[in-house]
């Protein structure tokens, strides 16, 4: 859960970051949401959240 919050508060950070350079319009935030929302909703879900899951247990187990 804390991973999930985590992914979450960094894509909020970068879209609002994007929102201000310019980068990113609106119209194409609100697809990217919806895109979201739409992919949380399908039989993807799990395979999207095993393989962030995944990644995240390899970046924490790397030592500098």
């Amino acid at each position: 859960m804390a991973i999930s919050i985590s992914v979450v508060v960094l894509l909020v950070i970068l879209t609002v970051v994007f929102l201000r350079n310019g980068g990113l319009k609106t119209s194409h935030a609100v697809v990217c949401v919806l895109l979201g929302f739409y992919l949380a909703s399908t039989s993807m879900a799990p395979t999207i959240h095993n393989g962030f899951t995944a990644t995240a247990d390899i970046v924490s187990s790397l030592r500098p």
